[in-house]
C-alpha cells in the first residue's frame, strides 16, 4: 500500500485533488466576502472545510498544491452574474464527480473515503441553507421566456410565409411582440398583487416583460442580419432552441429540476407552435394574395 501511495500516478491523483480543494476553498472565500451577512457566514464555513481537506491531503503528498486561478475565477463570476445559488450548485456538480473519485481511490487511502462522506453530507446541506433573493422572481423570468418563445417564434413562422421582406417580418413581429410584453407585465403584476405586495408585484411585472423583451430582441435579429427571409427562419428556429436549452439548464441546476424532460417538452411546444404558424402564413397569403 505504501508503494501505491507514492507510485506516479497515483501522486498525480492526490495532486489533482489536494489542486480541487485548494481552488473550492478560494472560491467559497471569495464568494463569503462578496456575500455577507448570512450566506457569507455559510460559504465561509464550506471555504472551512475545503481547506482542511486540502491539508489532510498534503500529508499524503507532501507537497504545496495551490489553486487553479482560472477556474476559481471563472465560477466566482458565474456565481456573481448568474446568482449565488446556481454559480455553487453548478460547482457541487464538480464536487460530486469528485466525491466518487475520493471513494475510488480509497482502497489505498482509507481517509479519502471519510473526505468523500464529508463532501457530501456537509457541503449538501451548507448549499442547501443558502438564500437568494434573485430566485424568487425565477417563475415570473420563466414565464416571460415561455410566452415569449411560443408567441414570437410561431408569429416570425407565420410572417415568413405570408410576407416577402424580411424587414417587414422584423418590424411586424417586434410591434406584436412589444404589446405581447406589456400585455403580459400588467397581467404578471396584477397576477402577484393580488397575492401579496405591491413591490413583489413590480418586481415579478419587471422581470416578467424584461425577460419577454430580450427574447423579442434575440429571435428578431436574425431577420434583420440575413436579407433571405428561409436563413432567417432557420437562424431564428435555433435560437429559440439554443434559448430553451439555457434557462432550462439553470433552472435544472439553481433548482433541482429535471433538465431533459423540462427541455424536450418546452423545445416540442415552441417548435410545434412555430410550424403551425407557418401553415397559417402560407394560408392566409393565399386567401388574401399578399405578395408584401
Amino acid at each position: 500500500m505504501g508503494d501505491m501511495k507514492t507510485s506516479g500516478s497515483f501522486h498525480g491523483k492526490l495532486l489533482a485533488f489536494q489542486r480541487n480543494e485548494a481552488t473550492g476553498a478560494d472560491i467559497y472565500s471569495r464568494l463569503a466576502r462578496s456575500a455577507g451577512g448570512r450566506n457569507g457566514a455559510v460559504l465561509a464555513r464550506i471555504a472551512r472545510d475545503e481547506a482542511r481537506h486540502g491539508r489532510q491531503l498534503k500529508g499524503y503528498t507532501g507537497e504545496a498544491a495551490g489553486p487553479n486561478r482560472i477556474k476559481a475565477s471563472f465560477y466566482y463570476w458565474i456565481a456573481r452574474l448568474l446568482g449565488l445559488t446556481f454559480g455553487v450548485k453548478l460547482l457541487e456538480l464538480q464536487e460530486g464527480r469528485d466525491g466518487k473519485a475520493y471513494t475510488r481511490a480509497s482502497s489505498a487511502i482509507p481517509a479519502l473515503k471519510r473526505i468523500a462522506r464529508d463532501e457530501d453530507r456537509h457541503e449538501r446541506v451548507l448549499i442547501g441553507m443558502i438564500e437568494e433573493k434573485k430566485l424568487i422572481h425565477v417563475g415570473s423570468i420563466v414565464l416571460g421566456l415561455n410566452d415569449a418563445l411560443v408567441e414570437i417564434a410561431g408569429t416570425l413562422a407565420g410572417l415568413t410565409i405570408a410576407f416577402q421582406s424580411t424587414r417587414l417580418i422584423a418590424a411586424v413581429g417586434a410591434i406584436f411582440g412589444i404589446a405581447g410584453a406589456m400585455s403580459m407585465s400588467a397581467s404578471e403584476y396584477l397576477s402577484k398583487k393580488s397575492e401579496g405586495s405591491d413591490r413583489t408585484a413590480l418586481g415579478a411585472s419587471f422581470y416578467t416583460g424584461l425577460a419577454y423583451v430580450v427574447t423579442l430582441v434575440l429571435l428578431v435579429f436574425p431577420y434583420i442580419v440575413f436579407p433571405a427571409k428561409f436563413v432567417a427562419l432557420v437562424v431564428m428556429l435555433v435560437t429559440g432552441l439554443l434559448i430553451i436549452l439555457a434557462y432550462n439548464f439553470y433552472l435544472s441546476v439553481a433548482k433541482d429540476l429535471p433538465f431533459w424532460s423540462r427541455f424536450a417538452e418546452t423545445a416540442i411546444l415552441s417548435m410545434g407552435v412555430s410550424f403551425l404558424s407557418f401553415g397559417v402564413g402560407h394560408l392566409i397569403r393565399t386567401i388574401f394574395g399578399i405578395d408584401v
